[in-house]
């Protein structure tokens, strides 16, 4: 894959100064930080950030001319691949009759039915923007429908960035290093309860202490916000159990795992293994509903859902939600999203992932791999025990990490600027792709080595 430069890039590059650093020096004199997210800035990983300005399939070709492998897949919208001709012919045609109205549009319904096809439990849906307002919303119906004040979250899971969820929340905070937020006070904190994840008798205890106060437990499907930590065996199944007869609900943040850990997401993984009796109340859903483009959605029981506005009275309102553009790029990406796909992104995974542990281990380089359907993320620990909550995925060996990472962005791939990310293969990585990748990982476990 080859990928034109801008005319100003080139113009920078012709002048000997590295385009990508001429770039992120631009920015940072009119954006915060020179990034519009934390973890791009490459804090955890040192180095320049790329600026990347095309992707096609697995393939992505950076600002400096330079093509690289795609480990993130825009954290995991491109399932497909980047530019997937499907899905860009619909946004196209979308955006010709109109970027928005603020106003509803039959592809709407076509969506969520279709999300619902894959997700029984997600009986109504409502579109918004973002998965922070996604999962903002679900606890907002929570404590409407309990008129109970607290959540209860699992340390290491992130839910976006609303004030009451930013508590030990992985992630982005967890590659700066910071503990929670500035700017969230002592009050709303406090409605939060953090609890170590996969702790069955913490999770008990919790209950018993704030008896008839909590209104919901808020967990990522399975943990992908502090690397891939699933639940332990049986640990959903409790959780859901223990809410419930507590008189709680059950929040299923599906953002991120959502038609990315297989057809109905990473629920649908544990109800292929048999280790869901029952659904959770309420289920968020972000990034792969919109192919790339704004768009998230929180759905559930027909009852809960029917809280919100117009029907009950929790107040809900965007000029963007159902955004038919964004909506478009959703439904060509499901649509794509079939059988052949989720069995090519099962086998890149798998060969991926291959590939590391073989290299690292002949580099005799401590760490583990560890799955949520095709998703899965590398620790460099030194125990070969599983990683089960934000503790042990904390002891990971962080300049490990930023070695092994330089050395595969040297090498032409790029992978999540953060030990605290899933990888994200696309159903477009190929047999040139998985070569790539396959050339690189030795000098990055020799570098992973010496770290």
């Amino acid at each position: 894959m080859s990928g034109a430069v801008s005319h100003g890039a080139a113009a920078v590059a012709e002048a000997g100064v590295p385009v990508s650093a001429r770039l992120a020096e631009r920015a940072r004199n009119v954006i915060v930080g020179g990034v519009n997210s934390p973890v791009r800035d490459f804090a955890a990983v040192g180095g320049t950030p790329r600026f990347f300005v095309r992707g096609k399939g697995a393939w992505l070709t950076c600002a400096d001319g330079r093509d690289y492998v795609d480990l993130v897949a825009a954290w995991g919208p491109a399932l497909l691949g980047h530019a997937h001709s499907e899905v860009v012919e619909a946004v196209q045609r979308a955006a010709t009759n109109g970027l928005g109205f603020g106003a509803s549009h039959p592809d709407e319904a076509e969506l969520a039915e279709l999300i619902a096809q894959r997700v029984p439990h997600a009986e109504r849906l409502r579109f918004v923007s973002t998965g922070t307002e996604a999962t903002m919303t679900a606890i907002r119906i929570a404590r409407a429908a309990t008129a109970r004040p607290l959540i209860v979250k699992f340390a290491g899971h992130y839910h976006g960035h609303s004030d009451g969820l930013l508590a030990a929340a992985g992630s982005g905070l967890a590659t700066l290093g910071l503990p929670g937020s500035a700017g969230v006070t002592a009050e709303t904190a406090a409605q939060t309860i953090v609890l170590p994840y996969n702790d069955f008798d913490a999770l008990e205890a919790a209950f018993i202490a704030h008896e008839g106060r909590i209104a919901a437990v808020i967990t990522e499907a399975a943990a992908c916000n502090m690397g891939v930590v699933p639940p332990a065996p049986g640990f959903t199944a409790v959780l859901t159990s223990l809410a419930h007869r507590h008189g709680a609900l059950v929040i299923s943040d599906e953002v991120l795992t959502g038609f990315r850990a297989g057809p109905a997401g990473y629920w649908g993984v544990q109800r292929d293994l048999g280790q869901v009796p029952e659904a959770p109340d309420l289920v968020t859903f972000g990034k792969v509903v919109g192919g790339g483009l704004p768009l998230a959605a929180v759905g559930g029981r027909t009852a809960l859902m029917d809280l919100l506005a117009p029907a009950g009275p929790v107040y809900q309102g965007g000029t963007l939600s159902g955004n038919p553009v964004a909506v478009a790029a959703g439904l060509a990406t499901l649509r794509g999203a079939d059988d052949a796909a989720y069995a090519r992104l099962t086998s890149a995974a798998a060969q991926v992932a291959g590939l590391v542990a073989h290299e690292l281990t002949a580099a005799s380089v401590p760490h583990r791999i560890q799955w949520a359907g095709t998703l899965f993320s590398v620790f460099f620990v030194d125990d070969a025990a599983p990683v089960r909550d934000y503790v042990g995925a904390s002891r990971q060996s962080s300049a490990r990490y930023r070695a092994f990472f330089n050395a595969m962005l040297e090498g032409g791939v790029s992978l999540p600027p953060s030990p605290y990310e899933a990888w994200f293969v696309t159903a477009a990585h190929d047999d040139a792709a998985i070569a790539r990748i396959a050339d690189a990982l030795p000098a990055a476990a020799h570098a992973a080595r010496v770290a």
